[in-house]
């Protein structure tokens, strides 16, 4: 069901990591940049990291806690800092989606939160993950992360394939009531690197094992 329309949830995080990477590869900004916390970025719904309007993250922390937490606020911030306001932000990421071919993609924030004509299909996002790991491959090591610490806090990724299937390299889980359990997982053998994503899983446990079937199917094609 490769094209079968469906609500992206936090796999929304993946686009917005893609145009900060973009801006970062123009010159805009970088790694060390500001990204200040907006009484806008505090309004979001968790999953959130809840810090003070005014506290400055740098961009590579923001992005930790955008794709290991999937902090839904630093989210916001880190699209604001990049694209000047929310709504720039936004506009970059759809002209991005469009540049790309994700011909059944429309993004209305940067975290994914419900949001009425926000959708996506698996094929686009094995076409944005693709995107993602041959133009920027040096930003790679985001996507593995397991944990990250923040203050007193172990914050653990929602991907558990990171720590238990063999050459397991990124990327994103996804949940809201309307979408179910999504999940893009990336995995390398050999040569080869693989992309699966599962849209609308049950449960967290069983969007992994989804996407664990996949990449073993995948990899025996290839003999690995």
């Amino acid at each position: 069901d490769a094209l079968t329309p469906w609500y992206p949830a936090s796999l929304t995080k993946l686009m917005t990591a893609y145009v900060t990477f973009e801006a970062i590869s123009a010159g805009e900004v970088s790694m060390r940049s500001a990204v200040r916390v907006s009484k806008n970025a505090l309004s979001q719904p968790p999953s959130k990291m809840g810090f003070k309007v005014g506290t400055t993250l740098t961009v590579e922390n923001a992005l930790k806690m955008v794709l290991v937490k999937s902090a839904n606020d630093i989210a916001v911030a880190l699209g604001e800092a990049v694209g000047g306001s929310e709504k720039k932000f936004v506009a970059r990421m759809n002209k991005a989606s469009a540049k790309l071919g994700m011909t059944g993609t429309h993004f209305k924030n940067p975290n994914g939160l419900p949001a009425k004509g926000q959708t996506t299909n698996a094929r686009d996002m094995a076409v944005l993950t693709q995107a993602i790991m041959k133009r920027y491959p040096q930003h790679r090591g985001l996507f593995k992360i397991t944990a990250i610490k923040a203050g007193k806090r172990t914050l653990r990724s929602y991907n558990p394939l990171l720590t238990r299937y063999k050459g397991a390299t990124g990327m994103k889980t996804g949940f809201i009531c309307a979408s179910g359990f999504n999940l893009v997982a990336t995995a390398k053998r050999k040569n080869k690197h693989l992309i699966a994503v599962v849209l609308g899983s049950p449960s967290s446990q069983e969007r992994a094992e989804s996407a664990a079937k996949l990449l073993n199917k995948g990899f025996r094609a290839f003999g690995l």
